[in-house]
């Protein structure tokens, strides 16, 4: 099997090729804006391509000689409105129609469950209504109705849909919660955090991933919801980590709407590296079904919410000088706290 990762430079894109490697795959092509400085970027079996997936030479070039590919490319919430529509939208177009004019036996989108909004009622069902969030929500559905439309012409997409997923590699926004958990400080949650806030741990989806990969066609040309089965409040789960940290902090629920208040102010000054995405969505339920999943992929998530963020905090710790000092708004690297370090002494 010759498989193509978009977006294989990110978090999500080296634990997949990994992954990847467990099961045998053979050859295994990168293309991504961003470089590859894995240990593996000199293996013979690692084919890494420096391009966009908004330039469709460049797709074509990869994709010819494959047999499946798992699009995973995205410009996340912090990139400009072109960046995010033109790469999620266009990026998702070129990528379908080289697997198509290749004869590729199938492509797996990752979209995510911003294309839900911020909806009232739970568990949200692959059925629900997609109404999207900010431009990144709504991009994902243009995307994902880009693959529908494949789907009902007879070709092959699986579109996954994750929640937040954490593990290895993985900093960004969670970073910010690492650092203050390793210092020895506190953490303010946005409500009483008494909500539900499912999360996953990246080896389960990359195991979702792995079964859409390989299961009959007909059986996966569908929309997944993904995400972890065990999972208690945001602010229990998130509590483990603190504990882990052994400083004897705890997790401290602050007032929502002064607290939101502050951070659009703060946000729009560029003082903030949260985006409404995050802190809209912080004090509510957030949950989906993995019926679906666990139906038709056989998807059996080996983590809990608090499993996996442990499990993340832990290799935060033990690479912490490798990122020390670094910053950007990939999930790969911390995002910059601004105002908010400053909130580190009060807690």
């Amino acid at each position: 099997m010759k498989v193509l990762v978009t977006g294989g430079s990110g978090f999500l894109g080296i634990n997949l090729i990994r992954f990847l490697r467990t099961r045998g795959v053979e050859e295994i092509r990168v293309l991504d804006i961003a470089p590859f400085d894995y240990p593996e970027k000199d293996e013979p079996w690692l084919k890494f391509t420096l391009g966009d997936v908004r330039d469709v030479a460049a797709v074509e070039s990869v994709t010819k000689g494959c047999d499946i590919v798992v699009h995973c490319a995205a410009a996340l919430p912090l990139y400009s409105e072109e960046d995010i529509r033109t790469t999620e939208i266009d990026g998702c177009r070129n990528v379908l129609a080289a697997a198509r004019k290749f004869g590729l036996d199938r492509m797996i989108q990752i979209s995510s469950t911003a294309v839900y909004g911020v909806p009232e009622k739970h568990p949200i069902y692959e059925t629900d209504p997609l109404v999207g969030v900010g431009p990144y929500g709504h991009a994902k559905i243009e995307a994902e109705n880009i693959c529908r439309a494949a789907i009902a012409d007879g070709y092959c997409v699986s579109i996954i849909r994750p929640k937040s997923f954490i593990g290895p590699e993985r900093l960004g926004v969670f970073a910010l919660f690492y650092d203050w958990a390793y210092t020895g400080h506190g953490f303010p949650m946005i409500g009483s955090g008494a909500n539900r806030y499912q999360l996953m741990d990246v080896d389960d989806l990359d195991h979702a991933i792995w079964n859409a990969m390989t299961y009959p066609k007909d059986v996966v040309a569908t929309e997944f919801n993904i995400g972890a089965k065990e999972f208690t409040t945001m602010k229990e789960d998130y509590q483990a980590v603190l504990d882990r940290a052994g400083h004897g902090k705890k997790i401290v629920g602050m007032p929502v709407a002064p607290l939101i208040f502050m951070l659009r102010i703060l946000e729009k000054l560029h003082l903030s590296p949260l985006y409404p995405w995050v802190y809209e969505t912080a004090s509510k339920d957030s949950f989906v079904s993995i019926e679906k999943a666990e139906k038709l992929l056989d998807y059996a998530p080996r983590y809990s919410n608090k499993e996996a963020l442990v499990r993340n905090y832990d290799w935060y710790v033990a690479h912490l000088g490798e990122f020390e000092g670094k910053s950007g708004v990939s999930h790969r690297v911390p995002w910059k706290q601004g105002l908010l370090a400053l909130a580190k002494l009060f807690f």
